[in-house]
């Protein structure tokens, strides 16, 4: 097997899991993360940017929604580094991209963007937060 992922939702699935770990050959990566963030999570983020950029002005200037998700990235320390361009004139954005997210950075990011919006007047319209109703297993 040159590559696998594995959810772990039952007591089969981690016991699947663990197998591959001790027959995997040395030298093998594993890797344990959280979920990714899930579509209707990434709906409603580009709901609350479109929401917010239609809204209001920042330092007088119009922002897009790409723009407003990285001013919030970078308010969770998530994103946004700068080198000098190629040319030597102006500057490259460097971050990680929001597709990386796990669910709770998500979760983060929507709760920041509410409430910045709220302290500033915004009226969002999207869709509700998703609810979470996963259950743990052994």
């Amino acid at each position: 097997m040159s590559r696998a992922i594995k959810t772990l939702t039952s007591r089969a699935a981690r016991e699947q899991a663990a197998k591959w770990c001790m027959t995997a050959p040395s030298g093998t990566v594993v890797e344990f993360r959280e979920r990714k963030r899930t579509l209707p999570q990434n709906a409603r983020m580009w709901a609350m940017l479109t929401d917010v950029a239609t809204q209001l002005k920042w330092h007088g200037q119009k922002l897009s929604p790409d723009d407003w998700k990285l001013v919030f990235l970078d308010a969770l320390k998530r994103e946004v580094r700068m080198v000098p361009a190629l040319e030597g004139v102006g500057w490259v954005m460097l971050g990680r991209s929001s597709s990386s997210l796990t669910k709770g950075e998500m979760i983060d990011l929507q709760e920041l963007i509410a409430a910045f919006g709220a302290n500033h007047g915004v009226v969002f319209g999207g869709p509700e937060p998703e609810t979470v109703t996963e259950t743990a297993d052994a």
